[in-house]
Formats: structure tokens, sequence, C-alpha cells
């Protein structure tokens, strides 16, 4: 099974909200690169089809965590499937159309120079990282409040953001810490 393929059984079998199959039809359409977008330019997924293997990554890492004893017993974090499928698979929305494939000239080992292709960041919509995953959703479909801090701090402390702001989600909303955790996990260790 493709990762696409993977995504859509997860995607529909999991997610029923008024406004999800619209967002799937977006996914699906020439105005999105969803399905064959890298997931950064040269870090973790830098390559066609890793931003759809990102999202599977951390959503496998998201299921994992949370069916933890612990996780479950001790911290009381207890997800639905639709949640837990949103935020994990949706988390980076804000990288749909935004990388695009240039040329570059680099010096192979035999000394000859070579035309490259290599992957450059170009958003049209800059509006920040999660808060844009937040907005591109908001517009199809109604997320928590909990999904939604989810999101938008995902990248937990490794992001731009006032790290009292991280702090403040995680302890208010248990999801942020449990996504950003699954995020690292996938891009640190299962995309190594």
């Amino acid at each position: 099974m493709s990762f696409k393929e993977k995504f859509l059984s997860i995607y529909r079998e999991n997610i029923k909200r008024e406004g999800s199959e619209k967002l799937l039809d977006y996914l699906l359409s020439p105005a999105s690169d969803f399905f064959t977008a890298p997931a950064s330019t040269r870090f973790h997924g830098s390559y066609e089809g890793g931003l759809v293997e990102h999202s599977i990554n951390v959503y496998e890492c998201l299921v994992d965590y949370l069916s933890r004893d612990r996780v479950k017993d001790v911290y009381g974090l207890e997800y639905s499937a639709e949640s837990i499928a949103i935020v994990a698979l949706l988390h980076d929305l804000c990288k749909v159309n935004v990388y695009k494939t240039s040329m570059r000239n680099v010096k192979g080992e035999d000394g000859i120079w070579r035309s490259v292709p290599f992957y450059e960041f170009c958003d049209e919509l800059p509006y920040g990282h999660g808060e844009k995953s937040v907005y591109i959703i908001s517009g199809y479909m109604k997320l928590t409040r909990e999904e939604a801090f989810a999101i938008r701090y995902h990248m937990g402390f490794s992001g731009n953001d006032d790290v009292r702001n991280v702090g403040d989600s995680f302890e208010k909303f248990p999801l942020s810490f449990a996504l950003a955790t699954a995020d690292s996990e996938a891009s640190f260790f299962v995309e190594k």
C-alpha cells in the first residue's frame, strides 16, 4: 500500500466531521501538492512524497504514544480516533504548495560541475507554521480547541515561539505535548 493509499484509508476511516470530505477533495485536487510535496527542503522527508509519508509516520507515532499504559493510566490522556487522525495527518498542511523545484550547480567528486535539482521554500501565504495549518483546516471544518492548540504548537520548543506559550499549551492542552512528541519521534528517529 502506498503512503497516499494509507493516508486516504486512515483519513476516511476516522475523520467524519462536517467539511472533512471537502478538505480531502482539496488535498486530492490539482490545487494541492500534498501527496507529492516534500516534508522539508533538506531535513526529514526532503524528497517527493515526503510530506504524506511524514504525516503517516506522525500518526503512527501518536497512536503508539497514546496507547502506552502510563500515558493512559497516569497522565489520563485519552482522545478519539478522529482527533488523533486530524491532528497527526493534518498538522503540516502549512507545507502544501510551498516547496518549488529549482536547479543549482554542484561540483561532483570528479571535479565536474553539474546542474542538480533541489527544493526551495517559497510561501505565498506566510502565516507561520502551525497557525497556518490551523487556518487552512478551519476553512473546511471545525477543530476543537485542543486540536487547534495541538496543531499550532506541534513544533514544541524547537519552533520560533515564545517558550512560555509552548509550555502553557502543553500544560493546558496535553494533546499538544503528545503531537509534538510524535512529530519529533517521526522526524528525528523514524525518518533518519
